[in-house]
C-alpha cells in the first residue's frame, strides 16, 4: 500500500494515483456541474448561517448600546467615547489571535477548529448579560474578539480547498452574505428582544445577549458533526468526484504557480500582502464605524422606538445583500478584481458624503444605504484578488494577516466616530471621515498588481 502524501493545501492524496492521473474529462460536463452544485449546497448554507450568528453576536452591542449607559455607569457627555472604544476593543483581541488561529486550523482541520471557535465565542457572548461597569465591558469585548479570531479568515482559507481562484469571488460573496443577512434578520429580532425588558427580572439588553448567543453554541456542535475538513474527508462525494475536485484545484494552482507563494515567510514578506492589509483596514474603518453606530444614527434620524429602528436598520443590509451577490458574480464572469473593488469603494464613499451633507432624513438614509451597498460589494472581488497570490501555508498565514490587520479598522472606526460625536455633537464629520477611508481603498486598489512576477 502506498503511503499518502499531502498536497499544497494539506489534503492527502495517493501517490500512486498522482503518478497516473486520470483526465479531468472523466466526468461529463453535466456531472461536473452537479458536483459543483453539491459542494455549494452542502457547504455554503451551513457556513453562511454560522457567519450570520457570528455577525449578530459581534454587532448586537450596537442595539444594546441604546440601553447600556446605566449598566456602564458613565456620564452622558463621555458615553459615546466609552462605547466606541469598548466596541472597537473586540478587534484588538481579534488582531492578536487571528494568525495563530488560522495556522492551527490549517494544521488540525476546519471541523474541530471552527466548532471550537463558535462554542467559545457563544459562551463569552452569553456572559455579557452579567455586564456591569466600564472595565468589565472593555475586558469582555476583548475576550469576544479573541474567541472569534480565526473564524472569517478560516472560512476564506477553507473555501480555497474547494474552489479554484476564478470561482472564489462568488463563493466568498455567498459566504459574506451572512454578514448582511445578520443585519436583515438580526436587526428586527434585536429590536424586538429589547422589548422584553423586565421579563424574568432581566433587562432587555440582558435577554439580547443571552438569546442571541445560544445559536453559536448549538451550531458549534453541528459543525463538529457535519463539516468535512476538505474534499478527501467528505462522505457525499464519490472517490472519482473527490479526485476531480483535487485535480481541478491542482491544475489551477499549476497555472498560477509563478505568481503564487507558498511558505509562511512569504506571507509576511510580500509587499502585496501589506498593501492588501491597508485596503482591508480602510474598508473596515468604514464598515464597522457604520455598523456599530447605525442603530443610533437611525434612531436619531427617525425618532422611533427600538422595534421600528430594528426594521429600518435592516433595509441597508437587505439592499447590500442583493447587490453584493450580483457584483461578485460579475467579477467572476469578467475575471476582473481591482476595478470592481474600486467601483464598490467609490460608491460607498459617495454614499457617506450624501448622508453627511444632507439635511433631509430620507436622503440621508438613502446615502447610508448606498454606502453599505458599496462596502459589502468590495468583499467578493477583494478576497478573490487576495487569495490569488498565495497557497498552502502562505495562504493560511496571509489570509489571516490581511484579516487581522484589516480588522484593526474595526477598532479605529467605532472609536473615532464615538470621539467625534462627543466633540461635535453630530455625525457629519464622522461620516465624512468614513467616506474618506473608502475613497482611499478605491484609489489604492489600483496599486495591487494583477499578477506577481515570477
Amino acid at each position: 500500500m502506498t503511503e499518502p502524501s499531502r498536497n499544497a493545501d494539506g489534503f492527502e492524496s495517493n501517490s500512486e494515483k498522482a503518478s497516473h492521473p486520470a483526465p479531468l474529462s472523466e466526468l461529463s460536463a453535466d456531472q461536473q456541474d452537479m458536483v459543483l452544485r453539491r459542494i455549494t449546497m452542502r457547504l455554503l448554507p451551513l457556513l453562511l448561517f454560522c457567519y450570520v450568528i457570528a455577525y449578530v453576536d459581534r454587532i448586537n452591542v450596537g442595539f444594546a448600546k441604546l440601553h447600556l449607559q446605566d449598566a456602564l455607569g458613565v456620564a452622558p457627555t463621555i458615553f459615546s467615547s466609552v462605547y466606541g472604544f469598548g466596541a472597537g476593543l473586540f478587534f484588538i483581541g481579534y488582531f492578536i489571535f487571528e494568525v495563530p488561529s488560522n495556522l492551527i486550523l490549517h494544521r488540525v482541520g476546519a471541523r474541530i477548529w471552527i466548532a471550537r471557535i463558535m462554542i467559545l465565542w457563544g459562551l463569552i457572548s452569553m456572559a455579557f448579560m452579567f455586564l456591569k461597569g466600564v472595565t468589565m465591558f472593555y475586558v469582555m469585548r476583548f475576550l469576544l474578539g479573541a474567541a472569534e479570531a480565526g473564524f472569517f479568515p478560516g472560512v476564506i482559507l477553507y473555501l480555497t480547498y474547494w474552489y479554484p481562484p476564478k470561482e472564489r469571488a462568488r463563493a466568498v460573496a455567498l459566504f459574506a452574505l451572512g454578514g448582511v443577512a445578520a443585519g436583515v434578520i438580526g436587526s428586527p429580532i434585536s429590536g424586538a428582544i429589547l422589548g422584553m425588558d423586565g421579563i424574568g427580572g432581566l433587562r432587555g439588553w440582558q435577554w439580547l445577549f443571552f438569546l442571541e448567543a445560544l445559536p453559536a453554541v448549538i451550531m458549534g456542535v453541528v459543525v463538529l458533526m457535519v463539516l468535512p475538513n476538505g474534499p478527501t474527508d467528505c462522505g457525499w462525494l464519490s472517490a472519482r468526484e473527490k479526485d476531480w475536485v483535487l485535480r481541478r484545484l491542482a491544475e489551477a494552482s499549476a497555472e498560477g504557480q509563478a505568481s503564487q507563494r507558498h511558505s509562511l515567510r512569504d506571507a509576511f514578506t510580500m509587499p502585496v500582502v501589506w498593501l492588501l492589509c491597508l485596503l482591508y483596514l480602510l474598508m473596515n474603518i468604514g464598515s464597522y464605524g457604520y455598523e456599530m453606530w447605525l442603530p443610533s444614527i437611525v434612531k436619531a434620524l427617525s425618532g422611533k422606538g427600538d422595534a421600528v429602528v430594528g426594521l429600518i436598520n435592516a433595509g441597508p443590509y437587505l439592499a447590500a445583500g442583493v447587490v453584493m451577490l450580483l457584483f461578485g458574480r460579475h467579477s467572476d464572469k469578467t475575471g476582473e478584481r481591482r476595478g470592481h473593488v474600486a467601483v464598490a469603494a467609490g460608491t460607498a464613499a459617495a454614499g457617506f458624503a450624501v448622508a453627511a451633507l444632507s439635511t433631509n432624513p430620507y436622503v440621508a438614509m438613502l446615502g447610508l444605504t448606498f454606502a453599505f451597498i458599496g462596502i459589502k460589494s468590495t468583499l467578493g472581488p477583494f478576497w478573490a484578488l487576495s487569495t490569488s497570490f498565495m497557497s498552502g501555508t502562505a495562504a493560511a498565514g496571509g489570509i489571516a494577516l490581511i484579516n487581522s490587520v484589516g480588522n484593526l479598522g474595526g477598532f479605529i472606526g467605532p472609536t473615532v466616530v464615538g470621539v467625534l460625536k462627543d466633540k461635535t455633537g453630530s455625525d457629519v464629520i464622522a461620516l465624512l471621515l468614513l467616506g474618506l477611508a473608502l475613497f482611499g481603498m478605491g484609489v489604492f486598489a489600483f496599486l495591487v498588481p494583477k499578477r506577481l512576477s515570477g
